[in-house]
């Protein structure tokens, strides 16, 4: 790009950044030395691909959405919470927006992620014991009581039940007396994360995806501001892949599900901006800011160029960071911290738009009180100290960075057409990505190669050849044991004996015909979206509505593969 290219595309940022609204906050250096919003290429300098770099707020948003940066908006505190049974995590999420928390992030136990009800043979040992037990809308709505759904937004990890579970969360919030069309939140969602790498399906991929374009759909028309899909890389990294898989892998699912709002005859400038995405930020501090640069730059390019969007939040890849849980250590526990601040840093360099922070004890138990603070206190540190915050993307334009998004970004196309060359000539129901991603699955392509991955790694962990500290090198320690969470029997004793309550005083004949009309709903081919809702409405339990589909739909075995 030569000098009259860059010094117009400075005097557009410039314009934009002019009329956009900034924090009033101090921008300058712990010394007080005055810093711009952004740097770029002297004036009169020929930068060959800087097309490629760019300014910020501008296609291909390399550096980042917003021509402010943060200077415009800092990203949401969404610490991920969730254990025991809703009054305890109500709790724990009273303590997080008291303390600064911006957003809500729900953590469900093993039984509700499997679309299964706390008194449920397999739900024994198990209630409470990972995340929040979620059996009703009664306990949706004790999960949040007192906490004004329409004022805060809420994200919920959850994939194979999720759209019964989004129906206990919208009632929670009508009997808030909320206005449902303007609330704001995610939902996962993503179920080709979880033949990729996860493992929590209910149903063949095909009754998941149709349940998925209902939700789309309803959103798009019901719920504007709500993501519906939140595209997962994060599980896929903590499987064991590379920084380049999670990327490829994460952007082909959501271009799936582009391709399946395409074929629901939807908008893809009304539905895109409902999709966003959650990564992991890894310890190689560099390599995970040149991936998160270079996602936003193939997502703006291919929604662009392969599915035809013109908006420019079509073609915005949002997204959620979490720090990288498999990178905690049991061994020396408190040095997660000192991890999780640099991950937390990688993502900010990157320009994520929310992040979570780990605590120091995840990898025991859940986090306590105040394993949770720190956690919370390390985003506000960088928020608040470090002047992190005062220019947008600061590394744009390092020989290093660029380069190495560069290299990720050419990865990740490597492994696209790989991804395509699965689907074959077609005709393809959904789209060609759509079925290169259930024929990978099919195949067990995605699990090989993340296995594969992990293996490679684990030798060099072996050998020495990348160091761990305090488990493969400098291991000795005058650190004591931790005091870790643990979640009492009691939990699991008293959630049933609730459970039982609920469904001894609702009016089970309401229950069983609006289970009906949802299985009708289903073979009409109708939206599911409004009868599961009523469902919902008289009670019906989360482990009631999945068996009834289980029982319509069957259930996915995975194929044993050696």
């Amino acid at each position: 790009m030569d000098a009259h290219e860059i010094a117009a595309g400075r005097a557009r940022w410039q314009a934009r950044y002019d009329a956009a609204r900034k924090r009033d906050a101090d921008f300058t250096t712990l010394s007080g030395m005055p810093v711009d919003p952004v740097y770029g290429p002297p004036p009169g300098a020929d930068v060959p691909g800087f097309d490629r770099i760019g300014w910020p707020g501008e296609y291909p948003y390399t550096r980042g959405l917003h021509p402010t940066g943060y200077r415009g908006r800092t990203w949401t505190i969404r610490q991920f919470a969730g254990f025991g049974n809703a009054q305890q995590t109500n709790e724990r999420y009273k303590m997080i927006l008291g303390a600064g928390g911006g957003g809500l992030s729900v953590a469900f136990d093993m039984p509700t992620l499997m679309g299964r009800d706390s008194d449920d043979p397999q739900a024994l040992g198990e209630v409470g014991h990972c995340g929040v037990a979620i059996d009703t809308a009664a306990d949706m709505d004790e999960l949040f009581d007192g906490i004004d759904l329409a004022g805060v937004t809420t994200s919920m990890t959850i994939s194979g039940p999720a759209v019964p579970v989004f129906c206990m969360y919208l009632v929670a919030a009508e009997r808030q007396g909320a206005d449902l069309s303007k609330l704001d939140g995610t939902l996962q969602t993503d179920i080709f994360k979880e033949y990729i790498a996860q493992k929590e399906w209910l149903f063949d991929p095909e009754p998941h995806l149709r349940l998925i374009g209902d939700l789309m759909e309803y959103c798009a028309r019901e719920i504007p501001r709500y993501k519906p899909v939140s595209v997962s890389g994060y599980h896929i990294r903590e499987a064991g892949s590379t920084a380049a898989e999670e990327l490829a892998f994460t952007l082909a699912d959501g271009f799936g599900y582009v391709e399946l709002g395409l074929s629901r005859g939807l908008d893809v400038n009304v539905f895109a901006p409902g999709l966003s995405f959650f990564f992991d930020s890894h310890l190689d501090f560099f390599e995970e800011i040149a991936k998160f640069r270079a996602a936003r730059r193939i997502w703006a390019r291919w929604l662009r160029d392969e599915y035809g969007a013109t908006s420019e939040k079509a073609l915005w890849l949002r997204f959620h960071t979490q720090t990288a849980g498999v990178s905690l250590t049991a061994q020396q526990p408190v040095n997660n911290v000192v991890r999780t601040a640099v991950e937390a840093l990688a993502a900010v360099l990157g320009g994520t738009n929310s992040l979570h922070t780990n605590a120091l004890d995840e990898t025991l138990a859940l986090p306590t009180d105040e394993s949770a603070e720190i956690a919370l206190r390390t985003q506000q540190v960088l928020m608040e100290e470090t002047g992190v915050t005062n220019v947008a993307d600061p590394l744009g334009g390092s020989w290093y960075v660029e380069a190495l998004t560069d290299k990720i970004e050419a990865e990740a196309e490597k492994i696209f057409a790989r991804i395509r060359q699965l689907a074959g000539d077609g005709p393809h129901r959904i789209g060609p990505m759509t079925s290169g991603i259930l024929r990978g699955i099919e195949d067990g392509w995605f699990t090989s190669q993340i296995a594969e991955s992990a293996f490679v790694y684990q030798q060099a962990l072996e050998k020495g050849e990348k160091k761990i500290v305090g488990v493969n090198c400098h291991t000795g320690t005058v650190a004591k044991e931790l005091e870790i969470l643990r979640i009492s029997h009691e939990v699991e004793i008293e959630q049933k004996r609730l459970l039982a309550d609920r469904k001894s005083g609702r009016d089970k004949a309401a229950v069983e015909a609006a289970l009906e009309r949802m299985i009708a709903t289903a073979r009409s081919g109708e939206n599911m979206v409004p009868a599961m809702l009523d469902a919902v409405r008289v009670e019906a339990t989360l482990g009631e509505i999945c068996d009834a589909l289980r029982a319509e739909w069957g259930v996915y075995r995975e194929p044993a593969r050696f």
